[in-house]
């Protein structure tokens, strides 16, 4: 090798390396809003302190009960939501009120006959921090729990904080627009099925826009995500719930969502869980399935024993909320001359809206149907633009 062809090598590795700098650089480290300590730690010294945390409560490799109380910081109780305080229980089983084995702290279920605590017990707390991995999806009920927390907070006169953390489904915005008259647990606020929002910004939005009891009175803190942008690919590093196991469910949970009101089966009680969907005598596909229970995740799930048959979409490329799926399984049924909305109202609470079932009803497309709220989701947009933590697209 000559001696400029040693010189054009070592200036080449140069530039590579100066490159590479460049690139770390500019890509900094997510970090989500647990694991900025620096920013809410100073709050909560001698303060008495209110947990809303599940098995996604994490900073490193600790949960965020533990983390607190080795620097000291007085938790004096839990909240469990869905699932419940371990993320252990089956949707919608009952989560009771406890002692937590590992710290002697006490468990408040908020989840079931009683989602908002009693005056007395918040009368016991300074500040109640809510850390939970959401997955941007108006019917997953964690949004309702903050809600009733938020609320219970403000009522008591004490503070809220959040620490954010992503959105796995930040970047869509779509779906219709809860209406007042079909609030319930799974959707209680005026946002579409997919709203693009982390928790902290739906936080700063139920309070800015007055939807909870005294909103004027709540301090609420928000402790946002660090290098975080809404359309970035972020996958969770621990489970949300029992029955989204993983990336692909996720991303698929608001399309499959919806046949929960129906007499189809997402795959509750097998191995994929929100990634496949069948029924045993109305053949939607080829794939063969049979739905069992499993305790923690689905006990005694839709068609459990029956052999199913359907679609594997555990490979499918589906984002955001598509219709396709569901329209054409409505369509089979129909031509079964079988009822397909079992749970007509069910079906209305997880829409926000009696009008998303009714065009089915009528035979409209998916692109009819997605044009019907558009102009919902535009100002629904604008209205959100104040409560924002990371730029809009």
């Amino acid at each position: 090798m000559t001696q400029y062809s040693y010189k054009y090598v070592l200036v080449l590795l140069l530039l590579l390396g100066i490159f590479a700098c460049s690139s770390t650089v500019n890509s900094p480290q997510l970090q989500v809003g647990a694991q900025r300590s620096e920013m809410y730690l100073p709050i909560l010294q001698g303060k008495r302190v209110g947990l809303v945390v599940n098995q996604t409560s994490r900073v490193g490799d600790k949960h965020l009960l533990d983390y607190l109380l080795t620097l000291n910081i007085n938790v004096v109780r839990v909240f469990a939501p869905e699932h419940g305080f371990r993320g252990d229980h089956d949707a919608g089983a009952h989560v009771s009120n406890d002692i937590d084995s590992l710290t002697g702290i006490a468990i408040t279920s908020i989840y079931g006959l009683n989602k908002k605590p009693s005056p007395d017990i918040m009368a016991d707390l300074d500040v109640v921090i809510f850390d939970i991995q959401d997955v941007g999806v108006r019917f997953y009920t964690f949004i309702s729990s903050m809600h009733y927390m938020m609320e219970a907070a403000a009522e008591s006169g004490g503070e809220f904080m959040v620490l954010d953390r992503p959105n796995p489904n930040g970047k869509f915005v779509d779906g219709p627009i809860l209406e007042a008259e079909f609030q319930s647990f799974v959707g209680m606020h005026a946002i579409p099925v997919l709203h693009g929002m982390t928790v902290a910004e739906l936080a700063q939005m139920i309070k800015g826009e007055g939807w909870i009891n005294q909103a004027q009175d709540l301090k609420l803190t928000t402790i946002a995500n660090a290098n975080y942008r809404r359309d970035m690919a972020y996958d969770l590093p621990i489970t949300p719930s029992p029955n989204l196991p993983n990336g692909q469910s996720i991303q698929l949970y608001p399309s499959l969502c919806f046949f929960e009101a129906t007499p189809v089966s997402v795959g509750r009680g097998t191995d994929f869980p929100f990634q496949i969907m069948g029924h045993d005598t109305v053949a939607l596909g080829a794939f063969e399935f049979s739905p069992e229970s499993r305790p923690g995740a689905s006990l005694h799930p839709k068609l459990e024993g029956r052999l199913s048959k359907g679609i594997d979409l555990r490979n499918s490329t589906i984002q955001g909320l598509d219709l396709q799926l569901f329209l054409q399984a409505y369509q089979q049924f129909a031509q079964q001359d079988l009822s397909f909305f079992e749970r007509a109202d069910f079906m209305d609470k997880l829409a926000g809206t009696d009008k998303l079932r009714i065009a089915i009803e009528q035979g409209q497309s998916a692109e009819q149907i997605k044009q019907s709220w558009q102009a919902g989701l535009e100002k629904f947009k604008q209205q959100r633009l104040p409560y924002l933590l990371y730029p809009d697209f």
